[in-house]
């Protein structure tokens, strides 16, 4: 089985290396990023199948940091942290930008690293289906619809 690549974007130093030691340990190979600029370089070389991020950097949110890294990588699951008290106003802006989970800090490894492997085993969960649909889109959008055709197509997948 390959390996999940995730990326941590925060500026502290050490939240960085504790979360990149404990998780490579765990066999996650792991990139970090101390800056928005740093994270945006590293998703055009690398391929992430999560985020980890803080949710101030550089006196800024990174929510149109994870807008973007959603954008390349839409399956991604993305955890954000954050050092700052959050206003419950903020939340929903927060998770529609595509968080799927929030903590304060601190958190606990053990908490992180079980939303993180539910976050990613979901995420595997879901790439058959968006193939399987993305292929049936296929089939509808080259030939008129015919019934026998998707059902066939149906079957070959079950």
């Amino acid at each position: 089985m390959l390996k999940e690549r995730l990326l941590i974007l925060d500026p502290e130093a050490n939240t960085q290396w504790t979360l990149k030691a404990l998780l490579e340990d765990e066999d996650f190979l792991v990139n970090t990023a101390d800056s928005i600029d740093q994270a945006l370089k590293n998703f055009k070389e690398n391929e992430f199948n999560s985020l980890i991020t803080e949710y101030w950097i550089e006196h800024s949110s990174t929510l149109n940091t994870v807008r973007e890294f959603k954008k390349v990588f839409p399956e991604a699951y993305v955890m954000m942290l954050s050092n700052q008290e959050i206003l419950e106003t903020e939340y929903e802006e927060i998770i529609s930008a595509g968080i799927d989970d929030f903590f304060q800090k601190p958190i606990s490894f053990r908490k992180v690293l079980i939303h993180l492997k539910k976050g990613l085993k979901k995420r595997m969960n879901l790439l058959p289906e968006k193939k399987f649909l993305a292929e049936l889109n296929s089939v509808v959008s080259n030939q008129p619809i015919q019934e026998e055709a998707i059902n066939a197509k149906i079957q070959t997948v079950v």
